[in-house]
């Protein structure tokens, strides 16, 4: 099949899954995860995708975090981390520990539980932030605090990687070098946003000003250019760009794009005042289209074809993948809704949300998975078959939860 077949394919699924949203009144996220993974398992869609759409859709999500974080106010992200920290920390312990435990009693094998505990550690923040977006919430404060405690979470979850994956493939021991290595580069990562943030955008205003070439020509500068008819690729071009820095730095670019989108303000914007056209919000409306129209759905699609029902296998672990999901959700509600409200003083309706926003798995999860199965045959393909299962279930349970809870914690705040 032509892998614009394919993408076809995958736009005709995005109009049905948007009919049945709308009729149903659940979130668009649930029926495109449902779609791809009925599309792939009537062979309608191929079990491996091309790279044509494996980077497509990964275009999708790095779109879809640029769009989410250039909604956001880069104060209230920043505020919100001193209140994440404890979110994070007890928000990826309790799901390790339940997935560790379970696996042990399943499967008796230290190093495939290991890998089972690492997989279900992080959370899959694209598909909250999707799903807080479609019901009107993503500006909210828990909105903001699921996501600062992602970040957190991913610079926790890599140091595990590197912990972990050596001791349980058996090619290395833990090294004090590599953790700190892991640890050195997250920090410099956000050092260099940081950066590009206060003085290469703004560069007319800092000391950047007195360079030659760069103090001449600020962000604002390539965004009004051609009366800003490039400002849209502008800042496509700027959320790839540091979500490949991200890349490079060990985080996935999802996580760079977010953070360039915060890093860009609305006064960048300010520009042929003689058109009565908001530039700003033009910019938005044409990034939101893009990202939650037609280019971001399709990672949600793809995503739900990674459930592949196999019958017997299917059978034979659906005890397993239903107590691991049951135990899944109310660990990592509790851990992440209570540390929330005793270490980040949000309140109940907040803390809930956030709770029921930190279900999601999805990118690590997917990596731990592929390495300890593909790669080192670690993990069997009875607790490879449980972690997909509780992986969807869990990914199907944030739209539905965050829908069920949006009536009470709506009228917080």
């Amino acid at each position: 099949m032509h892998d614009l077949s394919i993408l076809a394919i995958i736009w005709v699924s995005v109009f049905v899954a948007s009919y049945f949203a709308h009729k149903t009144r659940l979130t668009p996220v649930l029926w495109y995860l449902f779609c791809g993974a009925v599309l792939v398992n009537l062979g309608i869609l191929p079990e491996e995708m091309p790279v044509f759409i494996t980077d497509f859709a990964e275009l999708g999500i790095i779109v879809i975090m640029f769009a989410l974080g250039f909604e956001e106010e880069t104060g209230n992200f920043l505020r919100s981390i001193k209140r994440s920290w404890g979110i994070a920390l007890f928000g990826a312990i309790a799901p390790f520990l339940v997935a560790y435990s379970l696996a042990m009693v399943y499967w008796d094998n230290h190093n495939l539980a290991l890998m089972c505990g690492l997989a279900m550690t992080a959370t899959a923040v694209s598909l909250t932030m999707v799903s807080l977006k479609s019901e009107g919430l993503s500006n909210r404060p828990a909105a903001t605090g699921i996501m600062t405690s992602a970040v957190l979470d991913d610079i926790g979850s890599l140091a595990l990687v590197a912990i972990m994956v050596p001791l349980a493939t058996g090619s290395a021991s833990v090294s004090v070098d590599g953790i700190l290595l892991i640890l050195g580069k997250a920090v410099a990562f956000f050092v260099i946003v940081t950066a590009i943030g206060g003085w290469l955008f703004p560069a007319k205003a800092g000391f950047l000003k007195n360079i030659p070439v760069i103090g001449n020509f600020g962000l604002r500068d390539v965004l009004s250019m051609g009366r800003g008819e490039y400002t849209i690729l502008a800042l496509l071009l700027i959320a790839v760009t540091v979500g490949l820095l991200a890349h490079e730095f060990g985080f996935h670019p999802a996580v760079g794009a977010y953070m360039a989108g915060l890093i860009i303000s609305r006064e960048y914007f300010d520009f042929h005042q003689e058109s009565e056209v908001d530039f700003h919000k033009h910019a938005r409306e044409i990034i939101d289209n893009v990202a939650f129209s037609w280019i971001g759905p399709v990672f949600f699609v793809s995503l739900g074809t990674e459930l592949i029902f196999h019958g017997e296998i299917l059978v034979s672990v659906m005890e397993e993948a239903i107590i691991l999901f049951i135990a899944l959700f109310v660990g990592q509600v509790l851990s992440a809704a209570l540390a929330a409200k005793y270490t980040g003083g949000f309140d109940w309706p907040e803390s809930w949300m956030i709770g029921f926003g930190m279900l999601g798995r999805a990118e690590l999860a997917f990596v731990v998975m592929d390495i300890a199965y593909v790669q080192h045959q670690i993990m069997s393909i009875e607790a490879f078959y449980t972690l997909m299962l509780a992986c969807f279930m869990l990914n199907c349970s944030v739209p539905l939860t965050i829908r069920w809870w949006k009536s009470k914690y709506a009228t917080s705040g």
